[in-house]
């Protein structure tokens, strides 16, 4: 019997987008399958690369804008998607480079929201093969994008396109940092996977995994953050390539899931991973908040569930943003008992291999098509 095969284009628009696809890559070559890996970008593979993955390049010109403090750009957002759109030599020569992936794997995963499978993903000729992987709060901020930018009719019009084309696809998968799983129709929900780590207990001295994504390289940013860890008394391990080259940065880390389960407590931007980590392992977390929209949506579900959090908002005052981090890691360090991140590690382990078995079974089903 021969293996099964799926293609995995990962966008690199985030981190957790690369990290899930590395992280579901391993687990699937070990279970037997052949996995082909692509992502929008050089930095996008040269990430996947730290984590021992080759990943080919789709197309480098699709991207959703950021700037220096990662908050959402959008009209230069909607100038480059429509750029890539309707320009033939764009999307459309994508499409044509993957038929060939489509032709040769039993399913094609789309991680997240890729225009050029979201529009192959509802034609009759490939939908049977490809699945979408999304955050829920992803999709909310997807499908809403013109809300409150374009009269009402039309901001619902593009809200409806773009919900047919998802749930046109052989399946998708939605997943959230708390999500048990279930199952509606070919829709399937799921907790975001997450790196089953070797753990050690907190280490004595408070010790913070902080974590800011490569849209983050405003200078005064960093500034305010490590005069906060410091004020608090708090050793940080700080991870940023947006930060690469700057004194006590470390541009990459295939360690920090390590790092923060071993942590009193973790600094991230409200991502899907971030939160997932910070929930497996029991470990409080400072959410550095932007004009993010859908890590905006992260940060309320945090809020909602009870996890121990604090919210900081950059404002572009480093000072004050010092300020703000230091009463948070207190009011954290004070407040939170860290339980043994020993318990996360079934717990990651479960998450991971309900993605693996359900994947493998799509593959299957995508093998007889």
């Amino acid at each position: 019997m021969k293996p099964l095969r799926l293609a995995y284009l990962a966008t690199a628009d985030a981190r957790g987008h690369l990290m899930r696809a590395q992280l579901l890559t391993h687990a699937l070559r070990d279970h037997g399958a052949q996995v082909d890996v692509l992502t929008t970008s050089d930095e996008g593979a040269a990430f996947l690369a730290g984590f021992g993955i080759a990943a080919r390049v789709l197309s480098r010109h699709y991207a959703v804008q950021f700037d220096a403090r990662q908050n959402m750009l959008r009209a230069e957002t909607d100038a480059n998607i429509a750029s890539y759109v309707f320009r033939p030599s764009r999307m459309w020569r994508d499409i044509l480079h993957l038929r060939v992936a489509l032709r040769g794997a039993d399913l094609v995963v789309n991680d997240s929201f890729h225009p050029a499978l979201l529009f192959m993903g509802c034609m009759p000729a490939w939908r049977g093969k490809i699945v979408h992987v999304y955050g829920t709060s992803l999709r909310q901020a997807v499908q809403n994008n013109f809300s409150g930018r374009l009269p009402g009719l039309l901001s619902r019009l593009f809200r409806r396109i773009v919900g047919w084309q998802i749930d046109a696809s052989l399946a998708r998968i939605e997943h959230d940092f708390s999500y048990a799983a279930t199952r509606d129709g070919a829709t399937f929900r799921l907790p975001t996977p997450v790196v089953v780590a070797d753990t050690a207990p907190p280490r004595a001295q408070p010790c913070a995994a902080v974590y800011l994504n490569p849209h983050f390289r405003d200078p005064r940013l960093a500034d305010g953050l490590e005069a906060g860890l410091d004020c608090a008394g708090v050793h940080a391990t700080l991870v940023g390539e947006g930060y690469a080259g700057r004194a006590g940065w470390t541009a990459q880390d295939a360690a920090w899931v390590e790092q923060a389960a071993a942590s009193n407590l973790i600094v991230s931007a409200p991502g899907m991973a971030a939160l997932s980590v910070a929930l497996v392992y029991h470990r409080p977390i400072v959410l550095v908040l932007t004009e993010q929209p859908e890590q905006k949506i992260n940060a309320a579900r945090a809020a909602e569930l009870g996890l121990a959090h604090r919210i900081v908002l950059w404002r572009g005052d480093a000072a004050a943003f010092a300020r703000h981090i230091s009463t948070a890691c207190n009011d954290l360090l004070q407040g939170t008992v860290c339980l043994p991140a020993q318990d996360g590690r079934a717990v990651a382990g479960a998450r991971l291999q309900s993605w693996v078995a359900l994947l493998h079974e799509l593959a299957t089903r995508g093998e007889h098509r």
